[in-house]
């Protein structure tokens, strides 16, 4: 496992990003005001095998369970009803953009008190509030859990996250979020990644594709669309012919190193200063042989452990003192390390020390 996770490191390495080409403009940005809304809500779990909350331990659990018995015309007031077959969650969910009453979304249930499981529970209708305190969606149905628990007297095992899961289409919307997206007059597309140039590509392709000035950069992140002047029936009929016009975008030189799995991933405009480079490996060993010295037999005395330590420091060769010219990409660096047998892992701290003498001209993001 450890050679074949190596071998997919150092081909990962190899797979550096080419031209991305032209890229449809919806990939790029989000129309302003198009965006989906969180919604949360507190509900109860049931019809768990045994893995609930422990009431003792989690009180909110008997509250809401007492509260909705009692909703329910089932009156347990004073009553020592501690079940272990419901658990208390929150619900989550996102209300998509335009999501129209009567639709169905998808919801997330996580379990916040001691419960040990959902698999197999039933959600009880939960009503899901947005950020403004109303109520916009409710949820109900059966958890698909993606875990699993099995534990005895002494010990268990767990795999996965059993205490969360879904509920596909588990929550039907009950009100409409008011957006009149007919009435603006001006709409703005805010690029995911901010760059002038790809800002400024975005315009004249706009404008080259309606023959008229219809869109203006207003700074690396925003594109200003002006409604009227696309001269469509509406401004989802302009979004629409917008968001297919292929744009080629412009990246900023990024390496991207991964130091725990030794993946290495870098763009094409990389670019390295002259440099020298050397790297050598130091290894250090101590080991422990205690010898044991025992009296001789029937005379007066006692078994002493002598400690014996070996020490012992050996630095290994490296590449030496290697020169890289001006203007080196980083692709021919790696690939002149890979040459030489450099591992993933030692590549990233010449990397690093590239970074660190200004020699690497890229944005250098550790994970």
């Amino acid at each position: 496992m450890i050679r074949l996770l190596a071998f997919l490191a150092i081909c990962l390495t190899f797979a550096l990003p080419v031209a991305a080409g032209p890229v449809r403009i919806k990939d790029l940005v989000d129309f302003d005001g198009v965006r989906g809304n969180d919604l949360v809500g507190y509900g109860l779990v049931v019809g768990l095998d045994g893995s609930g909350d422990g009431l003792r331990n989690a009180p909110f659990t008997e509250d809401i369970m007492t509260n909705i018995l009692e909703r329910l015309g089932v009156n347990v007031t004073g009553e020592q009803f501690r079940p272990k077959n419901v658990a208390a969650v929150l619900v989550t969910a996102t209300l998509p953009p335009f999501a129209r009453a009567g639709g169905q979304v998808d919801v997330t249930v996580s379990a916040i008190g001691d419960a040990k499981s959902l698999m197999g529970g039933t959600l009880i209708m939960t009503p899901m509030n947005a950020a403004d305190g109303q109520i916009y969606a409710v949820a109900q149905g059966t958890i698909i859990a993606g875990g699993a628990k099995a534990e005895g007297e002494a010990g268990g095992v767990t795999q996965g996250v059993p205490t969360s899961g879904t509920i596909p289409s588990g929550a039907r919307v009950e009100r409409e979020i008011e957006f009149k997206l007919s009435a603006l007059e001006e709409l703005r597309l805010a690029l995911r990644e901010a760059d002038f140039t790809t800002a400024g590509r975005i315009e004249q392709a706009i404008n080259r594709d309606f023959g008229r000035r219809v869109a203006v950069m207003l700074d690396s992140g925003t594109v200003q669309l002006d409604v009227p002047a696309t001269r469509m029936a509406s401004v989802a009929h302009a979004l629409g012919r917008i968001e297919n016009i292929r744009v080629e975008p412009e990246r900023k030189a990024r390496v991207v190193v991964d130091q725990r799995s030794g993946t290495i991933v870098m763009g094409e405009d990389v670019r390295i200063s002259r440099v020298a480079v050397s790297q050598g490996n130091l290894t250090l060993r101590i080991q422990e042989t205690p010898l044991v010295s025992q009296p001789n037999p029937f005379s007066e005395g006692e078994t002493v452990v002598v400690p014996r330590t070996n020490a012992e420091i050996r630095e290994e060769p490296g590449i030496g003192l290697a020169e890289v010219p001006n203007g080196t990409s980083l692709s021919e660096v790696i690939a002149g390390l890979n040459a030489l047998g450099v591992s993933p892992r030692d590549m990233i701290d010449i990397l690093k020390s590239i970074k660190a003498a200004g020699a690497l001209h890229a944005e250098f993001v550790v994970r």
